[in-house]
C-alpha cells in the first residue's frame, strides 16, 4: 500500500480536537490549520460546537463527507473504541497519537493488540501508537504536535522517538534545509520503519531518506530493502541503544564478542545504510547528500585563507581516509598568475590565498581548482580577517557552484557574528555550510565511502562443493539426544565435510593408546581431553602443547584424567585426542554467531587464548563473497602482520577469505548452527595448507 494518503489526503478527522491551548488535541488541530491545509478538516469533540473556529463534529459518523485520515488524540483506553469508530465510517488511513501503550508495560502491551485486532480487521493502516504525527511541506500538512511547518526539500524524515523528530524540525528551520516527509513512527504497532523506507525509497520528492531507530523488527528485510534503496538514494540512520547487552549467554569467542553495536555496524555497511553517531552528523551528512554531487573518489581540494586552517582540514582528510588531491602542472599555473602579487612562490593543497585574499581572488582560485582532473570534490575554508569580504565570497562560492555541478562543495566559515549573513547566502544558494574543518571532512568522507558502496560490482556468492548429507547426520543426532554442544571431534568432521583440513591425530582412552598415535604421526604432539562437558579445554587444563616424546605423552594423559575430574565434578571425559602440532604459521580465528534479528554473522580476526583482551575482530552478515571475506581481513588493526611487515613473510591472504566463505556457506545451509569458532586456524606462507586445529561449535533446535 502506498502511504500517500497519509501525507496528502483531501480531507482530516482529529479525534479528540481540544479548544485548550497546550494539549495535544488543540496543538494538532492548530498544526493542521496553520499549515494551509487544502482540504477538508472535522474536529471531533462531543461536547463542543465549535473549535478553533471550525465546526465540531461528536462522533466520525456524524461527519458528512468521507474522511482519508483520522488523528486519534485521546486517552489510550478510548482508542481502541475511536479505530472502530474509523472502521464504521470507512476510514482507511489513521494516526494515533495516544499513549499509555506497551511502553508502559503489559497491560498497555494487551490494549495495543486490541487496537492492532481492530484495525487489521477494518482494512485500516495506521502509524503509531504513542507517536507525534506526520508533517508534509509540499501538501502542506502538520498533522503533529512537532512545532512549525519546515520549508519543502528533499529528505524524507522517520523517527521512532517524537522528541528526536521535533528536534530535526527545529533545527531544519535554522539550518535552512528542507523536507519531503516527517513522520513519528512511535510503537510501530502497523507501519514500521521497514514499510517507512520502502515507501521514501519510491518516493519521487524524496532524494535523501534519514531517520533515528531504537529496534529493527525484521532483519533480514532491512538489509534486503536498504540495500535495493541504497542504491539508488542514501539512507541516513541514527541507531540508538548499541550495548553489549545479548551476548552474555554466548558460549563462543565470537558470540561473546558480538555485541548489538557490532551487528548493527556491520549489517547497515552490507546494506549500504549511512551510520550516524549523533543528531548533529546526521544533520550534516543530510545537507551534503541533498544539496551536492557524489564525489568520484576521496581526492579533496582545499581553498583557504589562513595556514591554520588548512592544517586543520588536512589533518581531518587523513585522518578520515580521504585524500589531499595533487594539482597539475596547468592548475599551479594558471593560480600562479592571481599569485605573482601575494608573495607566495610554492602552490601546494592546501590552497593559502593568504588573510588579504577578496572575493575575486576565492572565485578565480575555486574555478581553477575545480577545473583539476585530480580534484574530486572541494573544500572552501574561510576566516574572517579585517579585509576579507565573507558575502561576497559567498556569493561568489554559490555563483561557482551552479555553473560547475559535477563535483561537491563544502564550506566552512569559522566565526559568528561576521560570518552569519554569509552563511546565510551560503545556505540559500545549497552549499552545505559547516562550523569546523572537521565536521566538513566528515560529510565529505561519508559521501566518498556511499559512493563507492553504490558503485561497487553485484555480488556473486560462491558455492563450494561439499558433502551436506555428513553435516545432516552429525546435527540430526544431536539434536535428537538434545546435546546441543558439539566437541572438538564432531566439529572438526563437519569442518572436513566443508573442505577444512584438520591435523592428523586420533582419539585415545589409555596413556599406550596415546603414546602409539603419537609415533604414528609424528612430534611434537597436542594432547587435548574430550568431553561433552567442557567446551573451553584450557581453561581447566585440558590442553597441552609441544610435546617431544613418548613418555611425555604418557605423563600429561595421567595427569589430565587425574586432575581435571576433581576441577570438574561428574565429567564425562570420552578420551585424550592427540594431534601433530604446527608451528609455523599465524594463528587466527574465524567464527560465526547468529543474531535474532540478522542471521549468521561471520566473525575474523587474530586467534588464540588473547582475542576477546584484544577484540581486534571484524563482522558482516552471511553469506559472504571473496570481497567481503577480504575486507574483514583489511578491517582488522593487525591485517598488516598479515600481509608481512619489517622483512616478515606474510600469510595466505585468499586461503583465509576462502575459509572463510566455506564457513559463511555452512552456516546458511544449516541454520541450527547458533555459534562457532575455528580457533586457532593456522594459516602459512601462500601455498602452504591452512589447519583448523580446534573448534567447537553450539546448535539451537529449530522454531
Amino acid at each position: 500500500m502506498s502511504l500517500d494518503q497519509f501525507f496528502a489526503p483531501q480531507s482530516i478527522a482529529v479525534i479528540g480536537a481540544s479548544r485548550k491551548p497546550g494539549k495535544v488535541g488543540f496543538e494538532i488541530l492548530a498544526g493542521v490549520i496553520k499549515s494551509g491545509f487544502p482540504g477538508k478538516v472535522y474536529p471531533v469533540n462531543p461536547t463542543c460546537e465549535e473549535v478553533q473556529g471550525l465546526k465540531s463534529y461528536p462522533d466520525l459518523k456524524s461527519i458528512e463527507g468521507p474522511v482519508d485520515l483520522a488523528v486519534i488524540v485521546v486517552a489510550a483506553k478510548q482508542a481502541v473504541s475511536a479505530m472502530q469508530a474509523c472502521a464504521d465510517k470507512g476510514v482507511k488511513s489513521a494516526i494515533v497519537v495516544s499513549s499509555g501503550f506497551k511502553e508502559l508495560g503489559p497491560e498497555g502491551a494487551e490494549l495495543e493488540q486490541s487496537l492492532v485486532r481492530t484495525a487489521k480487521t477494518a482494512g485500516i493502516r495506521f502509524i503509531g501508537p504513542n507517536c507525534i504525527g506526520i508533517l508534509c511541506p509540499a501538501t502542506p500538512l502538520n498533522a503533529s504536535f512537532a512545532g512549525a511547518l519546515p520549508r519543502p526539500g528533499t529528505v524524507g524524515y522517520f523517527s521512532q522517538s517524537g522528541s528526536i523528530l521535533a528536534a530535526m524540525v527545529d533545527m531544519s528551520r535554522a539550518a535552512d534545509i528542507g523536507f519531503s516527509k516527517l513522520a513519528s513512527i512511535g510503537n510501530k504497532a502497523d507501519i514500521d520503519e521497514m514499510e517507512m523506507i520502502r515507501y521514501l525509497g519510491d518516493d519521487p520528492d524524496t532524494q535523501v531518506i534519514a531517520g533515528y531507530l531504537e529496534t529493527i523488527l525484521d532483519g533480514d528485510e532491512f538489509i534486503r530493502q536498504s540495500e535495493r534503496i541504497s542504491r539508488k538514494k542514501p539512507i541516513l540512520l541514527l541507531k540508538a541503544g548499541g550495548t553489549k547487552a545479548g551476548a552474555q549467554a554466548a558460549t563462543s569467542h565470537t558470540g561473546r564478542l558480538a555485541g548489538t553495536e557490532n551487528a548493527y555496524e556491520c549489517v547497515f555497511e552490507r546494506a549500504g545504510v549511512v551510520r550516524c553517531e549523533s543528531i548533529k552528523a546526521q544533520f550534516d551528512y543530510a545537507r551534503a547528500f541533498a544539496y551536492q554531487p557524489l564525489p568520484a573518489g576521496p581526492a579533496v581540494g582545499v581553498i583557504a585563507n589562513a595556514g591554520g586552517a588548512g592544517i586543520m582540514a588536512t589533518d581531518a582528510i587523513e585522518r578520515e581516509g580521504l585524500e589531499l588531491a595533487q594539482f597539475t602542472p596547468e592548475t599551479t599555473a594558471r593560480i600562479s598568475l592571481i599569485m605573482e602579487n601575494a608573495a607566495i612562490t610554492h602552490i601546494n593543497n592546501p590552497l593559502d590565498l593568504l588573510g588579504d585574499a577578496l572575493a575575486d581572488r576565492y572565485e578565480f582560485a575555486m574555478r581553477a581548482v575545480l577545473d583539476d582532473p585530480n580534484v574530486q570534490s572541494l573544500l572552501i575554508l574561510l576566516s574572517p580577517h579585517a579585509m576579507t569580504e565573507c558575502l561576497a565570497t559567498a556569493e561568489a562560492i554559490v555563483r561557482v557552484a551552479k555553473e560547475m555541478r559535477d563535483k561537491p562543495i563544502l564550506a566552512c566559515f569559522l566565526g559568528a557574528s561576521r560570518i552569519e549573513e554569509a552563511t546565510g547566502v551560503l545556505r540559500t544558494g545549497r552549499i552545505p555550510s559547516y562550523d569546523s574543518p572537521e565536521s566538513a571532512v566528515a560529510a565529505l568522507r561519508t559521501m566518498v565511502q556511499y559512493s563507492k558502496w553504490r558503485s561497487r560490482p553485484k555480488r556473486i556468492v560462491r558455492l563450494f562443493p561439499v558433502n551436506r548429507r555428513k553435516v545432516e547426520r552429525i546435527l540430526e543426532r544431536h539434536l535428537r539426544t538434545d546435546q546441543l554442544e558439539l566437541g572438538e571431534m564432531d566439529s572438526k568432521e563437519i569442518l572436513q565435510a566443508y573442505g577444512f583440513v584438520t591435523p592428523p591425530g586420533g582419539l585415545a582412552n589409555t596413556a599406550e593408546q596415546a603414546a602409539n598415535i603419537a609415533t604414528q604421526i609424528g612430534y611434537p604432539v597436542v594432547l587435548k581431553v574430550w568431553s561433552p562437558d567442557i567446551v573451553h579445554k584450557s581453561d581447566f587444563g585440558g590442553v597441552k602443547t609441544g610435546i617431544l616424546n613418548e613418555q611425555e605423552v604418557m605423563d600429561v594423559f595421567d595427569l589430565m584424567m587425574y586432575r581435571i575430574p576433581k576441577k570438574v565434578p561428574n565429567v564425562n571425559i570420552l578420551g585424550i585426542t592427540v594431534e601433530r602440532m604446527y608451528q609455523h604459521g599465524r594463528e587466527v580465528i574465524l567464527g560465526m554467531t547468529r543474531d535474532p534479528r540478522f542471521g549468521p554473522l561471520m566473525m575474523f580476526g587474530m586467534g588464540g587464548k588473547l582475542v576477546e583482551v584484544l577484540e581486534d575482530v571484524a563482522f558482516y552478515p552471511a553469506p559472504l563473497t571473496s570481497s567481503e571475506a577480504k575486507e574483514m581481513l583489511v578491517r582488522t588493526r593487525t591485517y598488516d602482520i598479515l600481509r608481512g611487515v619489517r622483512g616478515d613473510e606474510g600469510v595466505d591472504i585468499d586461503a583465509i577469505a576462502e575459509a572463510l566463505q566455506r564457513l559463511s556457506q555452512l552456516v546458511t545451509e544449516f541454520p541450527m548452527i547458533k555459534e562457532m569458532d575455528i580457533n586457532p586456524f593456522i594459516v602459512g606462507r601462500e601455498g602452504m595448507t591452512p589447519i583448523a586445529v580446534d573448534a567447537m561449535m553450539t546448535l539451537e533446535k529449530p522454531k
